[in-house]
């Protein structure tokens, strides 16, 4: 198994990279947060609780953000103070990813 965890339950969450970094911090914690709830009686998020349970977060575009929408299990998040714009989109965790997920930049600040 490597250090990044492949072979684990992951949970990816991508943030728009427009999204201002304060607001960027929120999302990611309300992501995580609300694919867990939407999630939590699924044999993955049992499993992924038993941990370690791995989280992925990446910066990603417009166009990247509107395509993973096409993704099955995920929560996309709002920020009212950013007039209701669509600023994360948070994944049920699993082992097995679509291959775009593998392209998605780490966000790094």
């Amino acid at each position: 198994m490597s250090a990044d965890g492949s072979g684990h339950l992951k949970m990816y969450i991508l943030i728009r990279e427009r999204v201002p970094i304060g607001f960027a911090v929120l999302a990611a914690a309300h992501a995580s947060l609300a694919a867990y709830l939407k999630f939590r009686d699924t044999p993955e998020v049992a499993e992924w609780l038993s941990g370690p349970f791995y989280k992925v977060v990446c910066k990603v575009t417009d166009e990247a953000f509107e395509q993973a929408k096409g993704f099955e299990d995920h929560v996309v998040l709002t920020e009212s103070s950013l007039g209701g714009q669509e600023v994360a989109i948070a994944f049920k965790p699993r082992r097995e990813w679509p291959n775009a997920f593998r392209f998605y930049r780490l966000y790094r600040s």
